[in-house]
């Protein structure tokens, strides 16, 4: 759930002296087709790093893109909105659907006719879209552009239109007030020009100067291919704990400092081993890089294949039955026969040949764990090979530093245990997890399906009735056939059995009603807390109901001498529910936001429309302008006229006088960084400075 979509984001907008360029440019061109018919085309080109929605969004997701063609002097669409560029696809798991998006360059295109041929026409392009990046989402933009057409006959003329025919308007968003009229420089750049009225602009929200600085230092959230070297490398070391591997360690070890007149040069051959074995695993995952650079979206879109994840999960269900001990998963012998034989060839090309011998041969026990990193990566990120590099480097890396440190050192030989039945004991334990981690894929499958059968506490009771399994297996309860029968239960695997009836305890709270999402450390494994028994429409945001008006706001936090925290937000913003469920539901943060400030969501994105009376245009020059027509417009620019900033989430904390109380801060962030925000800027009201 916590995963990992993420969404790209910009809008240009500077009011005052302030400037924000604008990542997504429009361009509006007529094209003259036969038969008297035309083409409008909008083409948007996107800066790096920022993308835009595709028109086909599922219901209750982002934002999609939607173009609307229209003229007072009468036109005819034929067909509908065509969209032309490289369309990339992925599952998130915070809205459980598959979005849709479009980087770098789009062209939407539609095709009219004139009702009147004789008579020249204006066609008004209307584009509505959403951008957004990983940490925020902001608010969508409605721009329109016009242009002058003439058909005659069988010809049809475009004719050019004057980028300054309309003037900008004044903008009615309060019933008494009105917000500062628009212009628009050479850089399509918006400055307000100062008007006596107030309407939206508040002169106390003076964000650039806070009341107080708490020194919090955001960053941009990145790919983290190092939590996947963590991963291959404790992967890896595990796997060196398995029937397949370990006992070839000390075999291996004493081959090179034993089986060589020259100890130096012993040593020196281990360590080549340990970087060939490093090199091999690296070179496992070219040809995922090869298959990304032919098919850049190949695994954006496999990742949201219903078949490929209920595919995933038979094999994971099949790696279990492995580690089980029912039948071994292996390489065709005969590719061992000749690595082996390639072995005598001596020097180094002989040691790489032992290295790849191993590889191959151990590959019973590697392979449903390289596997279940392979699965991880593909169906949970957008940059699978470069993860997939990091995580194998990571395997192979633990493999290379315990070989060579064992080549180094020797006599540290002695100080490992002895092999026997613990060897498949870890073996069996990594089967319970694989199991575990199958039903990860069929909760995805069923995600984007929309079946929504495997709810979040299905899920949840699964994987208790497979701890349990597990624990009754730790206190040699069940066995296995591969398990000394008469073996007796070690310490250390009834100390585990207790780990694990710790852990059936921690999952059985997820069955049970809360006031705020439960097992959070497996946000990104268990099915979103919508997807569930227990969710009911109307529960507000963590049983808080906020305000959504920040005037209204304003005059409870008079009344309760309060600060407001002014949450920008949107329904189509997948980090604010991140924030949500992830950040304010933890124990720390939630009794703040339930008792310490008064909560005001102002949604950039509610499509309720605002009194035909206020509703308008800002002409941003070259015949594009900006709508002005809901509640979501609205406050998109009181964000943008008093905070210069129109990313969501965005927070403020603003005292009862209307005063900025320390300085805002934006996206998906830390506990951490959230929770010394509230406690500073509360903790300076509270001190009535």
């Amino acid at each position: 759930m916590k995963k990992y979509l993420i969404f790209l984001f910009a809008i240009c907008i500077q009011f005052f002296s302030a400037q924000i360029k604008d990542p997504v440019k429009f361009k509006y061109n007529i094209n003259s087709l036969p038969n008297n018919e035309f083409e409008a085309v909008l083409t948007a080109t996107i800066e790096k790093n920022w993308h835009i929605y595709s028109q086909d969004l599922p219901e209750d997701s982002g934002i999609p893109t939607e173009m609307k063609l229209s003229s007072k002097d009468g036109i005819v669409l034929v067909g509908k909105v065509v969209e032309v560029g490289k369309k990339y696809e992925e599952f998130s798991e915070a809205f459980g659907a598959q979005i849709v998006y479009y980087s770098n360059k789009v062209l939407f295109k539609q095709k009219f006719r004139l009702k009147n041929n004789e008579k020249p026409a204006t066609v008004i392009a209307e584009i509505t879209y959403q951008t957004c990046d990983d940490r925020v989402c902001l608010a969508p933009n409605t721009l329109e552009f016009e242009q002058k057409v003439s058909g005659t006959g069988s010809s049809a003329t475009i004719l050019p239109t004057s980028a300054n025919e309309e003037t900008a308007t004044s903008l009615p968003l309060t019933n008494s007030d009105t917000l500062t009229t628009a212009e628009v420089d050479e850089t399509g750049s918006i400055e307000a020009v100062a008007k006596p009225q107030v309407g939206l602009k508040v002169e106390s929200l003076d964000f650039a100067n806070p009341q107080t600085d708490c020194g919090i230092a955001q960053e941009q959230n990145t790919e983290n291919f190092w939590t996947y070297l963590l991963l291959g490398f404790f992967g890896g070391l595990i796997a060196l704990l398995t029937p397949c591997v370990f006992p070839m360690i000390p075999l291996t070890v004493s081959f090179f400092t034993k089986g060589n007149k020259d100890p130096s040069k012993g040593k020196r051959d281990a360590f080549i081993y340990g970087f060939f074995i490093l090199l091999i695993f690296v070179l496992l995952s070219v040809p995922f890089h090869i298959i990304d650079g032919i098919a850049g979206n190949i695994f954006n879109q496999i990742s949201t294949s219903v078949w490929l994840n209920v595919t995933f999960f038979i094999i994971f269900i099949f790696f279990a039955g492995s580690f089980f001990g029912y039948y071994d998963i292996t390489l065709p012998s005969s590719i061992a026969n000749k690595s082996s034989k390639a072995e005598d060839a001596g020097g180094i090309i002989g040691i790489f040949f032992m290295a790849l011998t191993l590889v191959i041969v151990s590959f019973s026990c590697t392979g449903p764990i390289l596997g279940s990193l392979l699965g991880s990566a593909v169906t949970g990120s957008a940059n699978v090979p470069m993860l997939l590099t990091f995580a194998l480097a990571g395997f192979g890396l633990s493999w290379a530093i315990v070989f060579g440190l064992l080549a180094l050192f020797p006599q540290a030989l002695q100080s490992l245990p002895k092999s026997g039945g613990w060897m498949n004991t870890v073996k069996v334990v990594l089967g319970f997890i694989e199991l575990g981690l199958a039903l990860k894929f069929l909760s995805k499958a069923d995600l984007v399906s929309k079946t929504f059968f495997l709810k979040r506490e299905l899920f949840i009771l699964i994987w208790i009735i497979i701890a349990i399994a597990l624990v009754l297996y730790l206190f040699g309860k069940i066995r296995f056939p591969h398990d000394d029968k008469k073996a007796k239960v070690s310490l250390t695997r009834k100390l585990f059995g207790v780990l694990g009836i710790g852990f059936v305890i921690y999952l059985i709270q997820g069955l049970f009603p809360a006031e705020r999402p439960t097992l959070s450390n497996l946000s990104g494994i268990l099915p979103p807390i919508n997807v569930s028994y227990l969710h009911k429409e109307g529960d507000g945001i963590l049983g808080m109901q906020p305000s959504h008006d920040y005037f209204e706001a304003l005059e409870i936090a008079k009344k309760e001498n309060k600060p407001i925290l002014v949450d920008f937000t949107g329904y189509g913003c997948e980090n604010c529910r991140k924030m949500e469920e992830f950040v304010w539901s933890e124990p720390d943060i939630l009794p703040i936001l339930q008792n310490e400030i008064v909560l005001a969501s102002l949604y950039v994105d509610d499509k309720e429309e605002l009194p035909e009376s206020e509703q308008t245009s800002i002409d941003m020059g070259n015949g594009q302008k900006k709508r002005i027509k809901t509640i979501g417009d609205k406050w998109s620019l009181f964000q943008q006229i008093n905070f210069n900033n129109n990313s969501q989430p965005h927070y403020v904390l603003v005292s009862p006088d209307g005063k900025v109380i320390n300085t805002p801060i934006s996206g998906y962030m830390p506990k951490e960084d959230f929770k010394k925000f509230l406690e500073c800027g509360i903790a300076y009201f509270k001190s009535g400075k």
